[in-house]
């Protein structure tokens, strides 16, 4: 049985990718990051270590002591962490931060890439085992955007991939070719809200893109239900996800509420 190691974040990204991972027979050893990830993953992997967001030579040490060298990174560890008192008393964390020029997520998860390489750890791409939720082009939902809608989305598209391009974010919320709201560190079911609030609930549509160099060794863009559930409360008209590189989770539920709603979901 090959070993898998799994540092898990937080929602429901870590359990897809155990469940997944457990059906091709891996022996998955997790680490979990306290303050983010489930206690219910537990059930869902052989092993589970729970560590603090700067022990980055701990979690090495057990996937050292599990005799695991393939690693897959999942799931979200919460932004705001960045700026946290646990980050700032870490002497670890600090000297990782800086080592770098900037605090993108991008150059962060760079030098934990490298950190880990460098103890002779392989990151694996975190779609491993779940390529089939990467939804194919074409409309997910029972109706596609009407001719409006669809102009929002072409626009919303150039507008996503040019923030991405700078790593601000990846999402964008757009109104009759006007951006409503643009991602940051909040996270795409804040902007959601925000756009929501700023359009008065007047029919934003909510595109979303992964990087042009997207490393997927560690960042994915994911979609879900709880993604959905963010569009009706702000009276959103469409979801446009890029095609084969969202991960969406829960999409059978998720579409079938979009669709009681009256929401498009698309891949682009």
């Amino acid at each position: 049985m090959e070993r898998i190691g799994l540092i898990a974040g937080n929602r429901k990204f870590p359990f897809l990718l155990a469940s997944e991972a457990k059906k091709k027979n891996y022996y998955l050893a997790a680490v979990a990051i306290k303050g983010d990830a489930s206690p219910r993953l537990k059930n869902f992997v052989d092993k589970i270590y729970w560590v603090g967001l700067g022990e980055l030579n701990r979690m090495i040490e057990i996937f050292r002591a599990e005799g695991i060298i393939k690693i897959i990174m999942a799931g979200q560890v919460s932004p705001r962490r960045l700026f946290s008192k646990e980050v700032k008393n870490s002497p670890e964390l600090q000297g990782l931060l800086n080592g770098i020029t900037d605090r993108r997520a991008d150059s962060i998860f760079r030098a934990i890439a490298r950190r880990l390489e460098a103890a002779g750890l392989e990151l694996l791409d975190s779609t491993t085992f779940i390529e089939e939720h990467l939804p194919a082009k074409g409309v997910l939902t029972g109706r596609g955007p009407d001719a409006a809608v669809s102009e929002d989305i072409k626009f919303g598209l150039e507008m996503a991939k040019a923030i991405a391009g700078l790593d601000i974010g990846q999402t964008v919320a757009v109104k009759d070719k006007a951006i409503v709201a643009v991602e940051a560190l909040e996270g795409t079911d804040n902007l959601i809200r925000r756009a929501g609030l700023i359009s008065r609930g007047g029919g934003v549509t909510v595109v979303k893109v992964s990087k042009p160099n997207q490393d997927t060794r560690f960042d994915i863009p994911v979609v879900g239900l709880n993604t959905v559930r963010n569009l009706i409360k702000a009276g959103a008209k469409c979801l446009a996800i890029e095609a084969g590189k969202t991960l969406f989770i829960d999409r059978e539920p998720a579409v079938r509420l979009a669709d009681r709603k009256g929401i498009c979901i698309v891949a682009v």
